[in-house]
């Protein structure tokens, strides 16, 4: 007997959506985010949950941890009540060196008794939850949530973050009381401000661009709905200028002016000054009507329509291009676009490249640094939620997550300092920079961290600029690209990675300092210092430890080191170019700098 056929079953479908089910939801998780700062609930949970069920099938480990508290307490109550290092009869109160190495707990009072063995009990739990938030078999992105969430933790409960602690016992002792004054006066004034009121003791210094910062003669010589072109007027002192100019793409989550800060150190009237053509893009501050603008308007606009006023303002000159940070990334696309076989539209306007900077700017993002935390399907998913509302990303948004990373030296030390030592701190320029935050488009920066920081499409040879893949080893121009040897949002060894990527020669050079200090570290800083080796197109690939090890090291600024690389790749040198009349469109810093909006 047959068996009758079976039934076509059709494969069921997801239920349709109506748009009003459909925003109801976005509407429901740009809630949570406003409400746990931005972070998705449903990360942070799957993350513990992975972190609980793989410590509970681990229970040897779980033993070993259980152990090496009890072991530790037992250190702790023998050293501090049994007359070890931290007993009341010692002379000298450390256990072992962190607390010489930590500089919340410097002060001479914390390694007296009773406070040494507080500060010995949180290292010691410091340490116990750096060991049991590293477990086998963890998913990697869950392993570095809940171990950036546990060392949150641990700093938010510090001693030093005490108001009963042995320092600020003193300094209220000595001062009488009048630096918790001054740090209600200060707390009263920092919350005036976060709600757009005056400060009731105004700041010794602003830093206003135009005034104190973004001083560097020179006009806006063209502008678009996105950017404005400045170029600087020649530094009267120069006779001759290199032949080839130099443009500089910032990254468009800040302004630009990091790069033209106080006259001792701007990066910009230092390359004048050495006799170089200089233009810079200074970046429109998003608002709700450019919530539209997509990832590859900004390669149009921000790139592409730029390189075409430069080649009409120094005619038949190649370009020497150089992008910080984001800016770097997406020159870094911009260029591999301009190689391909496939000319770009309007590629015949554009100048060509004499050379490719980057200053700690990624092209591959398998390994973003610190700030990949916070991106994976479910956050970015609560991003775009929370963008749809406003059709921006703002700016306090970003800074709130840079500030979660090291909350302990930007919020409870900084804090601590301010609101109960009463010790007010003024800004210096690049703090004030860092405040001046800007805004993203919310399709550019959903389409930013979908393709390039979850998709990883750049590395890839998967990126695609007029519907056609770019792949940066169709770069032929020489390259120069720095790192920075303590840089969180790009680490230096994600950065090496151009390595990989390119088939020209690279010039890599490694400044010491973070993200921001090590690239604006003029000439004559104190205690500066970089390495720097070229790998020539056809070289073996040299692994980022190798290299450090292989590279010359040289104290001072890498900017002399850039600036000789720049002189040896020029044509020659002519006469200094004065900006045309007939260009201006306003003098520098133009008016894209002074888009301030409350958020």
């Amino acid at each position: 007997m047959v068996a009758a056929p079976r039934a076509h079953l059709p494969t069921p479908r997801p239920a349709r959506r109506t748009d009003a089910a459909h925003e109801f939801d976005r509407g429901l998780h740009a809630l949570y985010g406003r409400i746990g700062g931005g972070l998705s609930p449903i990360t942070l949970a799957l993350a513990w949950q992975d972190w609980a069920m793989h410590l509970a099938t681990q229970p040897a480990l779980a033993l070993g941890l259980a152990a090496q508290a009890q072991a530790a307490g037992i250190e702790w109550l023998s050293s501090s009540f049994g007359g070890g290092e931290h007993g009341p009869d010692a002379s000298t109160h450390i256990v072992d060196k962190q607390p010489l190495r930590d500089p919340r707990f410097a002060a001479p009072q914390w390694q007296q008794w009773p406070w040494a063995g507080w500060v010995q009990a949180h290292h010691q739990a410091e340490r116990w939850w750096d060991n049991a938030t590293q477990l086998e078999g963890m998913n990697r992105h869950h392993t570095d949530v809940v171990h950036a969430f546990a060392r949150q933790w641990m700093d938010m409960l510090s001693p030093s973050n005490c108001p009963v602690n042995p320092e600020l016992l003193e300094t209220t002792r000595q001062q009488a009381g009048s630096n918790l004054l001054r740090g209600a006066e200060t707390a009263l004034d920092d919350w005036r401000e976060s709600h757009g009121l005056p400060r009731l003791t105004p700041r010794e210094r602003s830093y206003l661009p135009g005034q104190d910062v973004a001083i560097t003669p020179g006009a806006v010589v063209f502008r678009n709905r996105l950017v404005e072109l400045i170029q600087y007027e020649p530094d009267p002192q120069v006779k001759k200028v290199q032949a080839e100019p130099i443009f500089i793409v910032p990254s468009w989550i800040m302004k630009y002016y990091i790069l033209d800060l106080s006259p001792h150190n701007s990066f910009v009237r230092w390359l004048v000054g050495q006799g170089h053509t200089v233009f810079i893009l200074s970046w429109h501050n998003p608002d709700e009507s450019d919530a539209a603008i997509e990832f590859n308007d900004y390669l149009n606009w921000g790139i592409f329509e730029p390189l075409q006023a430069i080649a009409r303002l120094v005619p038949d000159q190649p370009v020497h291009a150089c992008g910080y940070c984001l800016g770097g990334t997406l020159l870094a696309i911009a260029s591999a676009a301009l190689a391909r076989p496939q000319q770009v539209q309007g590629a015949d306007r554009m100048p060509a490249l004499a050379s490719v900077t980057l200053l700690a700017a990624e092209t591959d993002f398998k390994e973003p640094g610190e700030l990949g935390i916070f991106i994976d399907e479910s956050q970015v998913h609560l991003l775009e939620a929370m963008m749809r509302e406003r059709g921006y990303l703002t700016g306090k948004q970003m800074a709130g997550s840079f500030q979660f990373l090291h909350a302990r030296d930007l919020v409870w030390s900084a804090r601590m300092r301010a609101y109960l030592f009463g010790e007010r701190t003024d800004p210096n320029d690049l703090m004030a920079w860092n405040a001046d935050t800007t805004r993203m488009p919310a399709r550019m920066h959903s389409q930013y961290l979908h393709r390039l920081y979850l998709e990883n499409q750049l590395a890839e040879h998967r990126y695609e600029v007029e519907d056609r893949p770019v792949a940066l080893s169709d770069l032929r121009v020489p390259m120069f690209v720095v790192g920075t040897e303590k840089d969180h949002v790009s680490p230096w060894r994600s950065v090496y990675k151009i390595h990989n990527m390119t088939s020209t020669d690279v010039t890599f050079a490694l400044a010491n300092g973070g993200h921001n200090a090590g690239i604006v570290s003029e000439p004559g800083h104190a205690r500066r210092h970089y390495r720097i080796l070229t790998t020539p197109a056809q070289a073996p690939w040299m692994a980022p430890d190798a290299w450090e090890q292989a590279a010359v090291r040289h104290e001072g600024s890498w900017w002399e080191a850039w600036d000789a690389w720049l002189k040896s790749h020029s044509s020659g040198t002519v006469k200094p170019r004065k900006i045309a009349a007939e260009s201006v469109l306003e003098a520098a810093p133009g008016r894209y700098i002074h888009e301030c909006y409350g958020d």
